[in-house]
């Protein structure tokens, strides 16, 4: 897969992990808060965008060259930056 399909695969992954864990991965109460201090769907997405590019950079680095195996990385790297974002 070329440069551009990768960019939009980790695009994906990254908002939709961050529009899972806005949505399912808390109570009712929590999106409340949420709702309240501004950080909504768009600013979960941008997080888990930038966590898909940072876990796919990772495994770059550290010489993962199954292109498969990067993007599992990928998006354990959304969902963590989300999850730790989250506080």
């Amino acid at each position: 897969m070329g440069a551009i399909g990768t960019f939009l695969l980790l695009v994906i992954f990254g908002a939709a992990i961050g529009f899972a864990l806005n949505r399912h991965g808390r109570g009712w109460l929590g999106r409340q808060v949420t709702a309240a201090t501004g950080a909504g769907d768009v600013t979960y997405a941008l997080v888990g965008i930038a966590g898909s590019f940072m876990g796919f950079h990772i495994a770059a680095i550290l010489g993962l060259l199954s292109p498969l195996l990067m993007y599992l990385v990928a998006v354990a790297g959304a969902a963590l930056t989300v999850w730790l974002w989250r506080g």
